[in-house]
């Protein structure tokens, strides 16, 4: 998350307002507004290479799959994101503040960027958490080939799995799952950040 667009807290009119005004994406966090920054040559291949894949897994079934220009927003939350990915299945349910808002989304994906991965992980996953719809949150790494998924259980906890090279990662709610190889084919990575030795 980058910094407040608007220091003072905004209603969702005045954040829709200053999206229209700026012609830029926003997150709007508990009524902070957060411009959104552009990604990396690596993230950008690998937010395009899982819609592929998706679109794959879904073949006709009555889902739809969304580039990161779609916005989903929790009905009962502060809050309003633009997820990498989102995949509805059935028709979409928009927000009432919003017709560009959708909030029945099935599967969100973040790919994962060193200065946004502690929000991606926990702030925004706890938000999207609210989505009844939720079934899945998929974190893919631009570092390496690997793909973590939480799930939700029939109970409503949520189940941590991981997959890495040459596994699959599944997505049971769309019948399949995601090749880890197929995602990442032709996929420069880029390199870890240099951490200080102090801290390594």
């Amino acid at each position: 998350m980058g910094e407040p667009a608007a220091s003072q807290e905004k209603t969702y009119a005045e954040y829709l307002a200053i999206e229209a005004a700026t012609g830029m994406k926003h997150e709007w966090v508990d009524g902070v507004v957060y411009a959104m920054s552009g990604g990396t040559l690596a993230h950008n291949h690998l937010g395009a290479q899982i819609i592929g894949e998706l679109l794959r897994l879904i073949g006709d079934r009555p889902c739809r799959v969304f580039t990161s220009d779609q916005k989903t927003r929790p009905s009962r939350v502060r809050f309003a994101a633009y997820p990498d990915v989102t995949v509805v299945c059935g028709e979409p349910i928009v927000h009432d503040d919003d017709p560009n808002a959708v909030t029945n989304p099935i599967v969100l994906v973040e790919v994962l960027s060193d200065s946004t991965e502690g929000w991606d992980r926990a702030g925004k996953f706890r938000r999207y958490r609210k989505l009844a719809s939720l079934q899945h949150y998929v974190l893919v790494s631009q570092h390496e080939r690997c793909i973590e998924v939480y799930s939700r259980a029939n109970d409503g906890t949520w189940i941590f799995s991981e997959a890495l090279e040459g596994e699959s990662a599944a997505l049971e709610a769309l019948g399949g799952s995601l090749d880890v190889d197929r995602v990442y084919r032709n996929v420069a990575l880029t390199a870890l950040p240099e951490r200080d030795p102090v801290d390594a």
